[in-house]
Protein backbone atom coordinates (compact mmCIF):
# COMPACT_ATOMS: atom_id res chain seq x y z
CA UNK A 1 0.00 0.00 0.00
CA UNK A 2 1.88 3.07 -1.75
CA UNK A 3 5.06 0.77 -0.29
CA UNK A 4 5.20 2.71 3.28
CA UNK A 5 8.17 0.52 3.79
CA UNK A 6 10.54 3.30 3.62
CA UNK A 7 8.33 5.88 6.20
CA UNK A 8 10.86 4.85 9.13
CA UNK A 9 13.94 5.76 7.43
CA UNK A 10 11.80 8.90 5.96
CA UNK A 11 11.55 10.25 10.12
CA UNK A 12 15.06 9.12 10.71
CA UNK A 13 16.14 10.69 7.78
CA UNK A 14 14.88 14.24 8.20
CA UNK A 15 15.54 14.38 11.92
CA UNK A 16 19.35 13.70 11.80
CA UNK A 17 18.93 16.33 8.90
CA UNK A 18 17.62 18.82 11.18
CA UNK A 19 14.83 19.36 9.26
CA UNK A 20 11.91 17.51 11.05
CA UNK A 21 10.39 21.14 11.91
CA UNK A 22 9.04 20.78 8.90
CA UNK A 23 6.67 18.21 9.31
CA UNK A 24 5.48 19.53 12.60
CA UNK A 25 1.88 20.68 11.00
CA UNK A 26 1.74 16.82 9.80
CA UNK A 27 2.81 15.00 12.89
CA UNK A 28 0.11 15.60 15.26
CA UNK A 29 -3.12 13.75 15.39
CA UNK A 30 -5.73 16.37 15.36
CA UNK A 31 -9.06 14.65 15.84
CA UNK A 32 -8.85 14.00 20.05
CA UNK A 33 -12.70 13.71 19.73
CA UNK A 34 -15.39 12.73 16.84
CA UNK A 35 -16.32 15.53 14.52
CA UNK A 36 -20.07 16.61 14.64
CA UNK A 37 -22.33 14.25 13.11
CA UNK A 38 -24.88 14.45 10.72
CA UNK A 39 -28.48 14.19 12.67
CA UNK A 40 -32.16 14.83 10.71
CA UNK A 41 -35.70 13.83 12.36
CA UNK A 42 -36.58 10.49 12.64
CA UNK A 43 -33.39 8.78 11.51
CA UNK A 44 -33.18 5.96 13.57
CA UNK A 45 -35.23 3.65 11.71
CA UNK A 46 -36.94 0.28 11.68
CA UNK A 47 -35.45 -3.12 13.29
CA UNK A 48 -35.27 -4.92 9.67
CA UNK A 49 -34.53 -5.08 6.13
CA UNK A 50 -37.92 -3.21 5.28
CA UNK A 51 -36.70 -0.25 6.97
CA UNK A 52 -33.39 -0.09 5.69
CA UNK A 53 -34.26 2.67 3.41
CA UNK A 54 -36.02 4.93 6.50
CA UNK A 55 -33.04 3.93 8.33
CA UNK A 56 -30.09 5.38 6.48
CA UNK A 57 -31.79 7.72 3.94
CA UNK A 58 -29.95 10.24 5.99
CA UNK A 59 -26.78 9.54 3.88
CA UNK A 60 -28.58 10.79 0.85
CA UNK A 61 -28.85 14.35 2.43
CA UNK A 62 -25.34 14.83 1.60
CA UNK A 63 -24.08 12.68 -0.94
CA UNK A 64 -25.58 11.71 -4.22
CA UNK A 65 -28.22 8.21 -3.71
CA UNK A 66 -28.15 5.94 -6.83
CA UNK A 67 -31.01 3.21 -7.09
CA UNK A 68 -29.93 0.24 -8.71
CA UNK A 69 -31.08 -3.76 -8.52
CA UNK A 70 -28.77 -5.66 -6.19
CA UNK A 71 -28.71 -8.16 -9.04
CA UNK A 72 -26.57 -5.83 -11.10
CA UNK A 73 -24.10 -5.72 -8.05
CA UNK A 74 -21.30 -8.79 -7.68
CA UNK A 75 -19.22 -9.50 -5.23
CA UNK A 76 -15.66 -10.57 -6.48
CA UNK A 77 -13.26 -12.70 -3.82
CA UNK A 78 -10.02 -13.45 -5.30
CA UNK A 79 -7.27 -11.50 -6.77
CA UNK A 80 -7.69 -13.00 -10.10
CA UNK A 81 -11.29 -12.52 -10.54
CA UNK A 82 -10.60 -8.72 -10.11
CA UNK A 83 -7.72 -8.93 -12.86
CA UNK A 84 -9.56 -10.67 -15.65
CA UNK A 85 -12.77 -8.47 -15.12
CA UNK A 86 -10.74 -5.96 -15.75
CA UNK A 87 -9.21 -7.24 -19.10
CA UNK A 88 -12.91 -8.71 -19.86
CA UNK A 89 -14.11 -5.20 -19.90
CA UNK A 90 -11.63 -3.24 -21.62
CA UNK A 91 -11.49 -5.41 -24.80
CA UNK A 92 -15.33 -4.49 -24.72
CA UNK A 93 -15.37 -0.90 -23.89
CA UNK A 94 -16.98 1.46 -26.62
CA UNK A 95 -17.20 4.60 -25.03
CA UNK A 96 -15.04 4.67 -21.89
CA UNK A 97 -12.20 3.47 -20.19
CA UNK A 98 -11.24 5.13 -16.62
CA UNK A 99 -8.94 3.56 -14.19
CA UNK A 100 -7.81 5.67 -11.24
CA UNK A 101 -5.40 3.94 -8.68
CA UNK A 102 -2.39 4.93 -6.95
CA UNK A 103 0.05 3.27 -9.03
CA UNK A 104 0.32 1.01 -12.20
CA UNK A 105 3.02 -1.79 -12.12
CA UNK A 106 5.69 -2.38 -14.49
CA UNK A 107 5.42 -6.34 -14.39
CA UNK A 108 3.97 -8.52 -17.19
CA UNK A 109 0.28 -8.86 -15.80
CA UNK A 110 0.40 -4.97 -15.83
CA UNK A 111 1.60 -4.40 -19.36
CA UNK A 112 -0.96 -7.19 -20.61
CA UNK A 113 -3.29 -4.81 -19.26
CA UNK A 114 -1.91 -1.83 -20.64
CA UNK A 115 -1.97 -4.09 -23.73
CA UNK A 116 -5.49 -4.54 -23.71
CA UNK A 117 -6.28 -0.90 -24.00
CA UNK A 118 -3.70 -0.61 -26.66
CA UNK A 119 -6.29 -3.09 -28.47
CA UNK A 120 -9.52 -1.51 -27.43
CA UNK A 121 -8.43 1.59 -28.72
CA UNK A 122 -6.85 0.63 -31.90
CA UNK A 123 -10.70 -1.42 -32.57
CA UNK A 124 -12.14 1.92 -31.98
CA UNK A 125 -10.14 3.80 -34.79
CA UNK A 126 -10.34 1.07 -37.05
CA UNK A 127 -14.20 1.49 -36.30
CA UNK A 128 -14.51 5.21 -37.88
CA UNK A 129 -12.90 8.41 -38.48
CA UNK A 130 -13.87 9.85 -35.21
CA UNK A 131 -13.69 7.23 -33.02
CA UNK A 132 -15.41 7.25 -29.59
CA UNK A 133 -13.33 5.36 -26.82
CA UNK A 134 -11.74 7.03 -24.41
CA UNK A 135 -8.74 6.33 -21.86
CA UNK A 136 -8.67 8.17 -18.92
CA UNK A 137 -6.07 6.94 -15.99
CA UNK A 138 -5.57 8.94 -12.76
CA UNK A 139 -2.78 7.97 -10.66
CA UNK A 140 -0.28 9.66 -7.56
CA UNK A 141 2.63 12.05 -9.21
CA UNK A 142 5.29 10.89 -6.83
CA UNK A 143 4.46 7.01 -6.38
CA UNK A 144 3.87 6.67 -10.14
CA UNK A 145 6.76 8.36 -11.13
CA UNK A 146 9.27 6.90 -8.85
CA UNK A 147 12.20 5.15 -10.69
CA UNK A 148 13.31 4.99 -14.33
CA UNK A 149 10.75 2.35 -15.23
CA UNK A 150 7.59 3.23 -13.83
CA UNK A 151 3.71 4.51 -14.22
CA UNK A 152 4.62 7.08 -16.27
CA UNK A 153 6.68 5.17 -19.07
CA UNK A 154 4.31 2.49 -18.57
CA UNK A 155 1.46 4.68 -20.11
CA UNK A 156 3.51 6.33 -22.47
CA UNK A 157 3.41 4.42 -25.61
CA UNK A 158 -0.55 5.05 -25.20
CA UNK A 159 -0.20 8.71 -25.31
CA UNK A 160 1.97 9.00 -28.51
CA UNK A 161 -0.11 6.85 -30.43
CA UNK A 162 -3.46 7.60 -29.32
CA UNK A 163 -2.86 11.56 -28.13
CA UNK A 164 -6.68 12.59 -28.66
CA UNK A 165 -8.26 9.47 -26.95
CA UNK A 166 -5.78 9.01 -23.75
CA UNK A 167 -5.68 11.13 -20.86
CA UNK A 168 -3.22 10.36 -18.02
CA UNK A 169 -3.64 12.60 -14.68
CA UNK A 170 -0.80 12.78 -12.29
CA UNK A 171 -2.30 13.78 -8.83
CA UNK A 172 0.39 16.07 -6.34
CA UNK A 173 -0.64 16.48 -2.87
CA UNK A 174 -0.28 19.92 -2.23
CA UNK A 175 1.24 19.38 1.33
CA UNK A 176 4.76 18.14 -0.61
CA UNK A 177 6.42 21.94 -1.75
CA UNK A 178 8.80 24.17 -0.87
CA UNK A 179 12.02 23.06 1.13
CA UNK A 180 10.11 19.84 2.36
CA UNK A 181 9.89 18.78 -1.24
CA UNK A 182 13.35 19.27 -1.76
CA UNK A 183 14.51 17.14 1.10
CA UNK A 184 12.31 14.34 1.00
CA UNK A 185 13.94 11.39 -0.98
CA UNK A 186 11.83 10.10 -4.16
CA UNK A 187 11.51 6.71 -2.33
CA UNK A 188 9.77 9.08 0.49
CA UNK A 189 8.14 11.58 -0.13
CA UNK A 190 4.37 9.65 -0.90
CA UNK A 191 4.25 9.01 3.19
CA UNK A 192 2.89 12.90 2.86
CA UNK A 193 0.04 12.40 0.95
CA UNK A 194 -1.40 10.43 -2.08
CA UNK A 195 -4.01 9.94 -4.52
CA UNK A 196 -5.26 6.61 -3.52
CA UNK A 197 -8.64 6.13 -4.82
CA UNK A 198 -9.65 2.87 -6.56
CA UNK A 199 -12.24 3.23 -9.06
CA UNK A 200 -11.93 1.07 -12.85
CA UNK A 201 -14.90 1.61 -14.81
CA UNK A 202 -15.78 0.40 -18.56
CA UNK A 203 -18.71 1.73 -20.03
CA UNK A 204 -21.33 1.16 -17.58
CA UNK A 205 -19.55 -1.15 -15.62
CA UNK A 206 -17.35 -0.68 -12.80
CA UNK A 207 -15.09 -1.95 -10.14
CA UNK A 208 -14.89 -0.59 -6.83
CA UNK A 209 -11.96 -1.92 -4.26
CA UNK A 210 -8.77 -0.78 -2.37
CA UNK A 211 -6.41 -2.92 -4.86
CA UNK A 212 -3.87 -1.22 -6.60
CA UNK A 213 -3.20 -1.83 -10.42
CA UNK A 214 -0.14 -4.35 -9.54
CA UNK A 215 0.90 -7.54 -10.29
CA UNK A 216 0.59 -8.78 -6.57
CA UNK A 217 -3.00 -7.44 -6.39
CA UNK A 218 -3.39 -10.00 -9.38
CA UNK A 219 -1.91 -12.70 -7.34
CA UNK A 220 -1.77 -13.22 -3.95
CA UNK A 221 -2.37 -9.93 -2.45
CA UNK A 222 -5.86 -10.02 -0.73
CA UNK A 223 -8.52 -7.61 -0.97
CA UNK A 224 -12.03 -6.46 -1.61
CA UNK A 225 -13.31 -5.76 -5.12
CA UNK A 226 -17.25 -5.21 -5.99
CA UNK A 227 -18.43 -5.23 -9.75
CA UNK A 228 -21.44 -3.28 -10.12
CA UNK A 229 -22.82 -3.96 -13.90
CA UNK A 230 -25.18 -1.64 -16.00
CA UNK A 231 -25.41 0.67 -13.61
CA UNK A 232 -24.36 3.63 -15.46
CA UNK A 233 -25.95 6.74 -12.62
CA UNK A 234 -22.98 5.77 -10.56
CA UNK A 235 -20.45 5.32 -13.75
CA UNK A 236 -21.39 8.77 -14.96
CA UNK A 237 -20.67 9.74 -10.95
CA UNK A 238 -17.18 8.21 -10.61
CA UNK A 239 -15.87 9.19 -14.26
CA UNK A 240 -16.99 12.84 -13.29
CA UNK A 241 -15.21 12.55 -9.88
CA UNK A 242 -11.81 11.01 -11.52
CA UNK A 243 -12.25 13.73 -14.24
CA UNK A 244 -12.44 16.37 -11.73
CA UNK A 245 -9.42 15.24 -9.63
CA UNK A 246 -7.95 14.70 -13.14
CA UNK A 247 -8.34 18.55 -14.14
CA UNK A 248 -6.38 19.86 -10.41
CA UNK A 249 -3.61 17.22 -11.09
CA UNK A 250 -0.80 17.35 -13.54
CA UNK A 251 -1.70 16.33 -17.04
CA UNK A 252 1.00 13.94 -18.42
CA UNK A 253 2.40 14.86 -22.27
CA UNK A 254 3.92 12.60 -24.69
CA UNK A 255 7.47 13.87 -23.69
CA UNK A 256 7.26 12.46 -20.16
CA UNK A 257 7.17 15.76 -18.97
CA UNK A 258 3.98 17.70 -16.89
CA UNK A 259 2.21 20.68 -16.86
CA UNK A 260 -1.64 21.79 -15.51
CA UNK A 261 -4.13 22.70 -17.51
CA UNK A 262 -4.76 26.07 -17.82
CA UNK A 263 -6.36 28.41 -15.24
CA UNK A 264 -5.63 25.66 -12.25
CA UNK A 265 -3.78 26.70 -9.17
CA UNK A 266 -0.13 24.43 -9.37
CA UNK A 267 -0.26 21.84 -6.47
CA UNK A 268 3.24 22.31 -5.04
CA UNK A 269 4.41 26.19 -7.23
CA UNK A 270 1.07 28.12 -6.28
CA UNK A 271 -0.15 29.13 -2.79
CA UNK A 272 -1.01 26.42 -1.13
CA UNK A 273 -4.73 27.75 0.24
CA UNK A 274 -5.28 28.61 -2.88
CA UNK A 275 -4.86 25.33 -4.88
CA UNK A 276 -6.80 23.46 -2.31
CA UNK A 277 -9.75 25.56 -3.06
CA UNK A 278 -9.56 26.01 -6.77
CA UNK A 279 -9.61 21.98 -5.92
CA UNK A 280 -12.51 21.63 -3.65
CA UNK A 281 -14.52 23.87 -5.45
CA UNK A 282 -13.50 21.94 -8.66
CA UNK A 283 -14.28 18.48 -7.83
CA UNK A 284 -17.30 19.19 -5.23
CA UNK A 285 -19.09 21.11 -8.02
CA UNK A 286 -18.71 17.84 -9.88
CA UNK A 287 -20.01 15.65 -6.83
CA UNK A 288 -23.04 18.89 -6.60
CA UNK A 289 -23.98 18.51 -10.33
CA UNK A 290 -24.30 14.57 -10.02
CA UNK A 291 -26.53 14.83 -7.36
CA UNK A 292 -28.50 17.30 -8.97
CA UNK A 293 -28.86 15.13 -11.68
CA UNK A 294 -29.68 12.47 -9.51
CA UNK A 295 -32.40 14.19 -7.82
CA UNK A 296 -33.91 14.74 -11.09
CA UNK A 297 -33.59 11.48 -12.40
CA UNK A 298 -35.33 9.88 -9.17
CA UNK A 299 -38.12 12.80 -9.12
CA UNK A 300 -38.85 11.52 -12.79
CA UNK A 301 -39.14 8.17 -11.95
CA UNK A 302 -41.34 8.85 -8.82
CA UNK A 303 -43.83 10.47 -11.96
CA UNK A 304 -43.25 7.64 -14.35
CA UNK A 305 -44.24 5.12 -10.68
CA UNK A 306 -47.24 7.07 -9.65
CA UNK A 307 -48.68 7.21 -13.35
CA UNK A 308 -47.84 3.52 -14.25
CA UNK A 309 -47.43 1.96 -10.73
CA UNK A 310 -44.60 0.48 -9.12
CA UNK A 311 -44.10 -2.02 -11.75
CA UNK A 312 -41.33 -4.60 -12.00
CA UNK A 313 -38.47 -2.32 -12.73
CA UNK A 314 -39.02 -0.63 -9.50
CA UNK A 315 -39.63 -4.01 -7.72
CA UNK A 316 -35.83 -5.02 -8.44
CA UNK A 317 -34.58 -1.45 -7.70
CA UNK A 318 -34.38 -2.97 -4.01
CA UNK A 319 -30.36 -1.36 -3.33
CA UNK A 320 -29.18 1.98 -2.58
CA UNK A 321 -25.45 3.15 -3.63
CA UNK A 322 -23.92 6.23 -1.73
CA UNK A 323 -20.46 7.26 -2.93
CA UNK A 324 -18.57 8.41 -0.41
CA UNK A 325 -15.08 10.75 -0.79
CA UNK A 326 -12.83 12.15 1.68
CA UNK A 327 -10.19 14.54 0.60
CA UNK A 328 -9.26 16.20 3.69
CA UNK A 329 -6.18 18.26 2.35
CA UNK A 330 -8.28 19.98 0.25
CA UNK A 331 -11.03 20.31 2.68
CA UNK A 332 -13.47 17.66 1.97
CA UNK A 333 -14.57 14.94 4.42
CA UNK A 334 -17.81 13.73 3.67
CA UNK A 335 -16.81 10.22 4.12
CA UNK A 336 -15.27 11.18 7.52
CA UNK A 337 -18.60 12.13 8.72
CA UNK A 338 -20.87 9.35 7.07
CA UNK A 339 -18.27 6.93 8.65
CA UNK A 340 -18.61 8.71 11.73
CA UNK A 341 -22.52 8.85 12.06
CA UNK A 342 -23.02 4.72 11.22
CA UNK A 343 -20.63 4.18 13.97
CA UNK A 344 -22.50 6.14 16.15
CA UNK A 345 -25.20 4.83 15.40
CA UNK A 346 -24.60 1.13 15.92
CA UNK A 347 -26.50 0.63 18.70
CA UNK A 348 -26.82 -2.75 21.17
CA UNK A 349 -27.65 -5.79 19.36
CA UNK A 350 -26.29 -4.51 15.72
CA UNK A 351 -23.12 -6.28 14.86
CA UNK A 352 -19.97 -4.67 12.80
CA UNK A 353 -17.16 -6.60 11.18
CA UNK A 354 -14.41 -4.33 10.38
CA UNK A 355 -11.45 -4.67 8.23
CA UNK A 356 -7.97 -2.98 7.57
CA UNK A 357 -5.04 -4.14 5.88
CA UNK A 358 -3.12 -1.66 8.50
CA UNK A 359 -4.97 -1.54 11.92
CA UNK A 360 -4.46 2.14 13.03
CA UNK A 361 -7.73 3.49 14.07
CA UNK A 362 -7.65 7.41 14.36
CA UNK A 363 -8.56 8.57 17.96
CA UNK A 364 -12.12 9.30 17.16
CA UNK A 365 -13.15 6.24 15.76
CA UNK A 366 -11.38 4.22 18.35
CA UNK A 367 -13.20 6.21 20.99
CA UNK A 368 -16.78 5.46 18.40
CA UNK A 369 -15.71 1.94 18.95
CA UNK A 370 -15.35 1.39 22.38
CA UNK A 371 -17.65 3.24 23.47
CA UNK A 372 -20.53 2.15 20.88
CA UNK A 373 -23.34 -0.34 21.92
CA UNK A 374 -22.69 -2.61 18.63
CA UNK A 375 -20.40 -5.56 19.12
CA UNK A 376 -17.52 -5.23 16.75
CA UNK A 377 -15.40 -7.79 15.19
CA UNK A 378 -12.35 -6.31 14.04
CA UNK A 379 -9.78 -8.19 11.59
CA UNK A 380 -6.42 -7.17 10.35
CA UNK A 381 -3.37 -8.68 8.90
CA UNK A 382 -1.18 -10.85 10.98
CA UNK A 383 2.48 -10.11 10.80
CA UNK A 384 3.38 -12.80 8.16
CA UNK A 385 0.59 -11.28 6.14
CA UNK A 386 1.44 -7.93 6.52
CA UNK A 387 3.12 -6.59 3.34
CA UNK A 388 5.94 -5.37 4.97
CA UNK A 389 7.22 -8.37 6.67
CA UNK A 390 10.60 -9.68 5.60
CA UNK A 391 11.57 -6.45 4.23
CA UNK A 392 15.48 -5.32 5.08
CA UNK A 393 16.42 -3.34 7.31
CA UNK A 394 14.14 -1.01 9.12
CA UNK A 395 11.59 -1.55 7.03
CA UNK A 396 11.64 -5.08 8.64
CA UNK A 397 10.22 -3.76 11.85
CA UNK A 398 6.97 -2.04 10.57
CA UNK A 399 5.20 -5.33 11.40
CA UNK A 400 6.17 -4.65 14.63
CA UNK A 401 4.83 -1.38 14.80
CA UNK A 402 1.60 -2.84 13.41
CA UNK A 403 1.84 -5.20 16.92
CA UNK A 404 2.58 -2.42 19.32
CA UNK A 405 -0.46 -0.43 18.12
CA UNK A 406 -2.75 -3.68 18.07
CA UNK A 407 -1.60 -4.34 21.68
CA UNK A 408 -2.09 -0.84 22.77
CA UNK A 409 -5.63 -0.76 21.26
CA UNK A 410 -6.19 -4.71 22.95
CA UNK A 411 -5.03 -3.56 26.15
CA UNK A 412 -7.29 -0.70 25.96
CA UNK A 413 -10.45 -3.18 25.38
CA UNK A 414 -9.69 -4.98 28.25
CA UNK A 415 -9.29 -1.97 30.24
CA UNK A 416 -12.69 -0.87 30.32
CA UNK A 417 -14.39 -4.37 30.05
CA UNK A 418 -15.13 -4.65 26.64
CA UNK A 419 -13.68 -8.08 25.76
CA UNK A 420 -17.10 -9.58 25.42
CA UNK A 421 -18.53 -6.90 22.87
CA UNK A 422 -14.54 -5.74 21.13
CA UNK A 423 -13.10 -8.61 19.37
CA UNK A 424 -9.16 -8.37 17.15
CA UNK A 425 -8.87 -11.22 14.45
CA UNK A 426 -5.48 -11.78 12.75
CA UNK A 427 -5.71 -12.84 9.06
CA UNK A 428 -3.25 -15.46 8.02
CA UNK A 429 -2.37 -17.18 4.72
CA UNK A 430 0.72 -18.49 3.58
CA UNK A 431 2.39 -16.64 0.88
CA UNK A 432 -0.31 -14.46 0.53
CA UNK A 433 -0.66 -10.55 2.20
CA UNK A 434 -3.41 -8.91 3.02
CA UNK A 435 -5.10 -5.72 2.15
CA UNK A 436 -8.98 -6.11 2.49
CA UNK A 437 -10.71 -3.25 4.36
CA UNK A 438 -14.07 -1.65 4.66
CA UNK A 439 -16.94 -3.03 7.06
CA UNK A 440 -20.40 -5.60 7.00
CA UNK A 441 -23.26 -3.95 9.22
CA UNK A 442 -25.83 -6.44 10.58
CA UNK A 443 -28.88 -5.00 12.48
CA UNK A 444 -30.36 -6.42 15.37
CA UNK A 445 -31.92 -10.01 14.82
CA UNK A 446 -30.08 -10.13 10.83
CA UNK A 447 -27.96 -13.18 10.06
CA UNK A 448 -26.77 -11.00 7.16
CA UNK A 449 -25.18 -7.66 7.13
CA UNK A 450 -27.48 -5.32 4.65
CA UNK A 451 -24.96 -2.72 4.61
CA UNK A 452 -21.10 -2.43 3.30
CA UNK A 453 -18.77 -0.35 3.23
CA UNK A 454 -16.35 -0.71 0.32
CA UNK A 455 -13.15 1.24 -1.06
CA UNK A 456 -9.83 2.59 -0.50
CA UNK A 457 -9.84 4.05 3.12
CA UNK A 458 -7.93 1.70 5.94
CA UNK A 459 -9.99 3.84 9.01
CA UNK A 460 -6.22 5.27 9.82
CA UNK A 461 -4.85 8.13 9.77
CA UNK A 462 -3.60 8.69 6.52
CA UNK A 463 -7.06 7.89 5.29
CA UNK A 464 -8.61 10.49 6.93
CA UNK A 465 -5.76 13.62 7.06
CA UNK A 466 -3.57 13.33 4.13
CA UNK A 467 -5.06 11.00 1.10
CA UNK A 468 -7.71 11.00 -1.51
CA UNK A 469 -10.20 7.94 -0.52
CA UNK A 470 -13.40 7.09 -2.06
CA UNK A 471 -15.88 4.61 -1.15
CA UNK A 472 -19.09 3.68 -1.44
CA UNK A 473 -22.27 2.46 1.27
CA UNK A 474 -24.17 -0.14 -0.19
CA UNK A 475 -27.37 -0.74 1.55
CA UNK A 476 -29.19 -3.41 0.32
CA UNK A 477 -32.66 -5.44 0.88
CA UNK A 478 -31.67 -8.46 -1.93
CA UNK A 479 -31.21 -11.51 -0.24
CA UNK A 480 -28.89 -12.72 -2.78
CA UNK A 481 -26.70 -9.55 -2.68
CA UNK A 482 -26.58 -9.70 1.13
CA UNK A 483 -25.90 -13.33 0.90
CA UNK A 484 -22.95 -12.71 -0.98
CA UNK A 485 -21.69 -10.11 1.35
CA UNK A 486 -22.28 -12.32 4.20
CA UNK A 487 -19.94 -15.61 1.86
CA UNK A 488 -17.38 -12.57 1.66
CA UNK A 489 -17.16 -11.96 5.04
CA UNK A 490 -17.12 -15.83 6.18
CA UNK A 491 -14.66 -16.39 3.92
CA UNK A 492 -11.77 -13.40 5.12
CA UNK A 493 -12.65 -14.09 8.63
CA UNK A 494 -12.38 -18.23 8.27
CA UNK A 495 -8.74 -17.54 7.55
CA UNK A 496 -8.28 -15.77 10.97
CA UNK A 497 -7.82 -16.36 14.82
CA UNK A 498 -8.85 -14.24 17.68
CA UNK A 499 -6.35 -12.19 19.23
CA UNK A 500 -6.08 -12.83 23.19
CA UNK A 501 -3.81 -11.80 25.54
CA UNK A 502 -1.24 -15.00 25.63
CA UNK A 503 -1.22 -13.48 21.45
CA UNK A 504 1.09 -10.81 22.80
CA UNK A 505 2.94 -12.85 24.81
CA UNK A 506 4.69 -14.96 21.69
CA UNK A 507 7.93 -15.04 20.88
CA UNK A 508 6.83 -13.75 17.36
CA UNK A 509 5.27 -10.67 18.92
CA UNK A 510 7.95 -8.98 20.85
CA UNK A 511 8.43 -5.45 19.58
CA UNK A 512 11.69 -3.94 20.35
CA UNK A 513 12.19 -0.77 22.45
CA UNK A 514 13.18 1.31 20.03
CA UNK A 515 10.14 0.74 17.82
CA UNK A 516 7.52 1.51 20.80
CA UNK A 517 9.13 4.75 21.28
CA UNK A 518 9.39 5.67 17.22
CA UNK A 519 5.94 4.62 16.80
CA UNK A 520 3.65 7.20 18.32
CA UNK A 521 5.83 10.26 16.39
CA UNK A 522 5.71 8.07 13.28
CA UNK A 523 2.13 6.59 13.34
CA UNK A 524 0.60 9.57 11.40
CA UNK A 525 2.52 8.21 7.99
CA UNK A 526 0.83 5.30 7.68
Amino acid sequence: EADYKYFLCLHLSLYFRSSVLLLAPLLAETDLSPLPVFRSPGSTGAQGTDGLHARFCWMAEHVPAFRVPGSHIHILNSPDQFYQSMKARIKTAKKRVVMASLYLGTGPLERDLVDCMQEALERSQEEGDNPDLQVSVLLDYTRGSRGETNSRTMLLPLLQRYGRQVRVSLYHTPDLRGLLRLLVPQRFNETIGVQHIKVYLFDDDLIISGANLSDSYFTNRQDRYVLLENCGEVADFFSDLVGAVGDVSLQLKPDNSVDMIDGMVHPYRGNRDDFSTSARRHIMTAVNTARTRQHVSESRRSEREGVEGEGEDRGKEDTWVFPLIQMKPLGIQVDEQITQRLLTDADAGATVFLTSGYFNLTRAYMSLVLKAGADYRILTASPEVNGFFGAKGIAGEIPSAYIHIARQFYTKVSQLGQQERVHLYEYHRAQWTFHAKGLWYYLRGQVWPCLTLIGSPNFGYRSVHRDLEAQIAIVTENQELQAQLQEEQEMLYQRSTEVSSSTFQQPDRHVKLWVKLITPLIKNFF
